[in-house]
């Protein structure tokens, strides 16, 4: 007895749609007893799938808000098109919407009364970026001592800074310039601390030379940076003080917010208008003793220190040294010189010279003093210099003066540099 196998139904890309409820049986036997019956026709057919672009499909597992379209390298760039398009506007964030408190919006407050608080808070919010708008607080005291010249910077520390390194720590240090005119001459710097955002220093730094008007005139801005060993010192933000609200004497304390501040045009252009007070201060300033020694019949001319030279080597700094002359010339013994500071341009010498002579002739003699930048080999670069004497002026004169009233006594004074009477040269060392 053989049994005949029924062929395989032919394939279709429909499914079968399972018999309504509401069928008869007539209908049901039918289609039981015949197991090749097609499919009824007569229902709607299957939705297509919908079609959405490979952006989307990201935007919409990623973005959880609209869709915002993505500017094309050619939105910028009209001349790629073949007729004229304008940029694309810039992609603006969404504000949410204010919190609700107490059941009101706008945080509980009254209509007006802090909606422009709010508002430029937001502004200032969406134009920065989050990460800039706090950059820590900087604490440190001020004091000068005007019978000595200085100005006394104590940095005490720093609170909450900016994560600088991949570790999200940073390596503070502390810089200080003089405005007008920063330069290596008039920066100072602290030492640097490893690895931390709340740093403490308690370190005094000091400004010689710095006279009454200078407090008047100048302004003393404190950066904070992050030393990098491999790359260059990143910034992280600044404070100024105007040095003419410090009153003489008041050791005075501050605790001021970081902020990042863009030079000004206005002040640039103050700078270059005064461009000619600079240019002299530039030149540099030195403290001098003079002191006449009646028992042993003698002028003590004391060498101190200079502050703010003018660099003259391409490293930017110069290797200064001084040299004394009395004049009217009195051979060899008229001319004395100090040692060589390498590297620097606020060089301490504190060296002492002694002329023999008389009170009478000295009254007639011219004292110059001149510094220089000491080169191997070739000529020295004349720096600055300063006269004192019968013939001098102003501050110059007054210390001439005091130093032949006052026998016996030492009296320093400070002198600013100039390239008034420079000599014609120098041979090499």
């Amino acid at each position: 007895m053989s049994v005949s196998k029924p062929p395989p139904p032919p394939s279709t890309t429909h499914l079968a749609i399972p018999p309504s409820s509401t069928s008869t049986p007539s209908s049901t036997a039918s289609t039981a007893s015949s197991p090749l019956a097609m499919p009824h026709s007569t229902g709607p057919p299957p939705p297509s799938p919908v079609k959405i672009s490979m952006q989307e499909h990201f935007a919409i597992n990623v973005c959880p808000g609209p869709i915002l379209p993505i500017p094309q390298i050619s939105d910028f760039f009209p001349r790629f098109h073949d007729y004229p398009c304008t940029p694309p506007p810039p992609r603006e964030k969404k504000i949410l919407k204010e919190e609700t408190f107490n059941g009101e919006t706008g945080g509980g407050y009254k209509d007006g009364e802090r909606r422009l608080d709010i508002d430029g808070d937001r502004e200032e919010a969406i134009d920065s970026d989050d990460d800039d708008t706090y950059l820590g607080t900087l604490e440190f005291t001020l004091l000068f001592d005007q019978e000595n010249n200085c100005l006394h910077c104590t940095i005490h520390k720093a609170k909450g800074l900016k994560a600088m390194d991949s570790n999200g720590l940073a390596d503070p240090y502390v810089k200080l310039h003089l405005l007008p005119g920063a330069s290596k001459a008039n920066k100072l710097r602290t030492k640097t601390l490893k690895n931390t955002l709340n740093p403490v220093w308690n370190e005094t730094l000091m400004y010689h030379g710095i006279t009454a008007a200078d407090m008047t005139t100048k302004t003393l801005r404190l950066c904070v940076c992050d030393m990098d060993r491999l790359g260059r010192n990143e910034f992280i933000g600044e404070v100024r003080v105007a040095l003419k609200k410090l009153k003489e004497g008041e050791n005075k304390r501050y605790n001021m917010g970081l902020e990042r501040i863009a030079q000004n045009k206005e002040a640039n252009n103050q700078i270059v208008e005064q461009g000619t007070v600079v240019a002299e201060e530039e030149r540099g300033r030195i403290l001098v003793s003079l002191c006449y020694n009646t028992e042993k019949g003698c002028l003590l001319v004391g060498i101190i220190r200079c502050a703010h030279l003018a660099a003259m080597d391409s490293n930017g700094y110069s290797d200064p040294f001084v040299k004394i002359n009395l004049q009217p010339d009195m051979g060899k013994k008229s001319k004395y010189k100090t040692s060589v500071k390498k590297k620097t341009l606020n060089p301490e010498f504190n060296e002492e010279f002694s002329y023999e002579v008389t009170l009478d002739q000295l009254a007639k003699k011219t004292l110059e003093i001149s510094v220089w930048d000491y080169d191997l080999g070739m000529s020295n670069d004349f720096i600055g210099g300063v006269e004192l004497g019968i013939t001098a002026n102003g501050q110059r004169l007054r210390h001439w003066f005091d130093c032949l009233k006052n026998k016996g006594k030492k009296v320093e004074y400070w002198h600013t540099l100039t390239q008034q009477g420079a000599p014609s040269g120098d041979k090499p060392d």
